[in-house]
């Protein structure tokens, strides 16, 4: 891999540290299995992808101002307040159920929303669109950025070596997540606290984001 290349890929790693993208991914991933907290986590990252590669190409056909383009930074604070007020609202009407049952000698824990047992997988796919609506935010500065680290336009195999360097630290944190699933969520009053923390910084994550 190209020096310039290796500068992207580090860049990808420090963006995704960003505490919008690591309060949505825990916002979605609290309360998950393995395998569908790791597919929000690359989900997530492939929305962002996908909105940088989009917003590449667009911006070279079209003058697209600053002024437009700082609407990306409402969308994604909103998103995140959205979520947040979400969260909240499901805890306090107690919307978050979790049951335990016993299969093939091993304890399973099913958590989900509403008042019946649902086993709906749309907010994991969900992932995805968060993950490119939230990419509308900074987008513009990210483009400048990787387009002066190659001198030049800002092309699909940037794009690929970005989202890899973000899904980095995605997927790590997607790890933490799993363990605060595995070890805090095995009791309803847990539960609630989580999911009620979840959503507080949700909130003031997306509050400062918009008065930022």
């Amino acid at each position: 891999m190209e020096y310039g290349l290796l500068l992207i890929f580090w860049y990808g790693i420090l963006h995704a540290f960003g505490p919008d993208h690591l309060t949505a991914i825990a916002d979605f991933s609290i309360g998950k299995n393995k395998r569908r907290t790791l597919l929000i986590t690359f989900l997530f990252a492939l929305g962002h992808g996908a909105t940088l590669f989009l917003f590449a190409k667009l911006l070279q056909m079209y003058d697209i101002s600053d002024s437009l383009l700082g609407y990306g930074d409402v969308i994604s604070s909103s998103v995140i307040l959205m979520i947040g007020f979400y969260l909240l609202f499901m805890v306090a009407t107690d919307r978050i159920q979790l049951h335990k049952h016993i299969h093939e000698g091993h304890e399973h824990i099913h958590i989900w929303f509403g008042k019946e047992h649902s086993h709906d997988e749309r907010d994991t796919f969900g992932a995805l669109s968060i993950g490119i609506l939230m990419g509308i935010g900074g987008v513009r500065g990210m483009l400048v950025t990787l387009g002066a680290i190659e001198a030049g336009s800002v092309g699909l195999e940037m794009v690929l070596v970005f989202t890899l360097g973000v899904s980095v630290v995605f997927m790590s944190f997607g790890a933490i997540i799993l363990y605060i699933n595995s070890t805090l969520l095995s009791t309803k009053e847990n539960l609630r606290r989580v999911f009620a923390t979840a959503g507080i910084v949700s909130v003031v994550v997306g509050t400062n984001m918009i008065l930022g």
